[in-house]
């Protein structure tokens, strides 16, 4: 019986694991070197800040893998030997495969900061990292302060797990605006404010120089690059992004760059090796796309793409239009298509910005000023529907119709109802003087 091994249990090896007993009756084995059972990495704060117990974050019940004849192995796996199809681990183990899939996921950048790896410096992607943000951060008596450094999604995640538990924070980001990079100026300059109005001391355009240590080797102070000046803090958050986790790759035949090298299959170039998830790299990025995308539900995708192909109906991995979701404390954010910050913009790409005089809300629409295309939209405190911007966008409707339409992709219609006149009015005056 041919045996797929699959190296991490992330969302992208669990639903390559689920989809391939789906449709075959093949040997599956899924290692991991952190829980013995699949967990949901986005709801880790949420036990943090009390919401749930970590066993609510395990979307299946233990005997769930054992009646699906899912094996599953914990360890280390040190070297992949591709010619003899052998796994080495750690311990002095060694596992036979058919086809071997690596989807191990991320591990937080460090960037060789001078104190990086004191007790008490985390990142906040790992069941250990919660562990450790549990030990030295239960309360404000134990963690008088905590520095975050880094400007992205996960910064403001752990910002907002400190927060409830009225730890103060100091967050370093190096951007001269919240997630600028990705973030309209109107919308990152929103951010900064709610951010601030959390009581979180937001640094932008500042850099970490070093973490200093105490006498036992414990996080005690950092200093910034810019001022020298020194903040005494028990907790150093590293949020500064991610990079593919492949570094028991290194020796072995299998192609990488950043990531693991694959093609549109999702192959790579060692037949019967695959790679999915957030650490597998695309030769060429799809459409705007990156070619590495540590996204949850571009994961997902590849799992249910890759079980096709390995069941004997070879499939094109196609993530199909842009989204994505996320919180920034209490706004939620949407974004369909392609909406680009102020780096990056294309020439053609003109932007329709309305924001709710309560400073918590939303929307910035962008279009194609020769065609009138509708390219995309970000929301901020404004759940829109998916399915109706993916049709808008496979339609390549104009922004007049988008616009004209927007209280039908809307989950609230009664605020669309509401400030719909006051939207369109906006829309139209900048119309006139584009």
């Amino acid at each position: 019986m041919e045996h797929i091994v699959i190296i991490g249990n992330g969302i992208s090896g669990v639903t390559l694991a689920r989809h391939i007993r789906k449709l075959s009756d093949k040997k599956i084995t899924i290692i991991s070197a952190e829980t013995e059972y699949f967990f949901s990495r986005t709801a880790l704060m949420y036990v943090y800040m009390g919401h749930m117990k970590f066993e609510h974050t395990q979307p299946y019940e233990n005997w769930f893998w054992q009646k699906n004849r899912i094996n599953l192995k914990k360890g280390y796996v040190k070297h992949v030997e591709t010619k003899s199809k052998t796994l080495q681990f750690a311990d002095g183990d060694i596992l036979q495969y058919d086809k071997l899939v690596i989807a191990t996921g991320s591990k937080p950048n460090k960037f060789g900061w001078p104190g990086q790896d004191l007790d008490g410096v985390m990142g906040m992607y790992h069941k250990q990292d919660l562990e450790n943000l549990e030990k030295h951060a239960p309360n404000n008596k134990v963690c008088e302060r905590a520095v975050i450094v880094g400007g992205g999604l996960i910064g403001i995640e752990l910002a907002e797990m400190l927060n409830s538990r009225s730890i103060p924070v100091t967050f370093l980001v190096r951007e001269s605006s919240f997630w600028n990079g990705v973030l309209p100026e109107g919308e990152s300059e929103m951010i900064n404010r709610h951010i601030r109005n959390h009581h979180i001391d937001l640094r932008l355009s500042t850099n970490l120089k070093e973490i200093k240590s105490d006498e036992n080797g414990k996080v005690k102070s950092v200093i910034i690059e810019e001022t020298g000046e020194e903040i005494a803090c028990n907790v150093v958050g590293l949020t500064a992004g991610v990079s593919p986790n492949i570094d028991f790759l290194k020796d072995s035949d299998i192609e990488t760059g950043r990531g693991v090298k694959v093609n549109r299959f999702l192959e790579t170039n060692i037949p019967d090796v695959y790679a999915i998830g957030d650490c597998a790299e695309q030769h060429e990025a799809i459409g705007n796309r990156r070619p590495i995308e540590a996204v949850w539900y571009t994961g997902r995708m590849m799992g249910e793409t890759l079980a096709q192909t390995i069941c004997g109906n070879r499939l094109k991995y196609n993530p199909g239009h842009w989204f994505n979701s996320a919180k920034f404390m209490d706004i939620e954010y949407q974004t369909y298509g392609w909406v680009f910050g102020s780096k990056g913009r294309p020439d053609n790409e003109v932007h329709f910005h309305w924001k709710h005089d309560d400073d918590t809300k939303c929307i910035t629409v962008a279009f194609d000023k020769n065609t009138n295309t509708f390219l995309g939209i970000n929301t901020f405190g404004i759940r829109m529907r998916h399915e109706v911007f993916d049709k808008w966008l496979t339609e390549k409707r104009d922004v007049d119709y988008v616009m004209k339409h927007l209280s039908i992709a809307n989950f609230d219609p009664e605020f669309y109802s509401r400030y719909e006149s006051e939207i369109l009015r906006a829309y139209t005056n900048q119309l006139q003087t584009v």
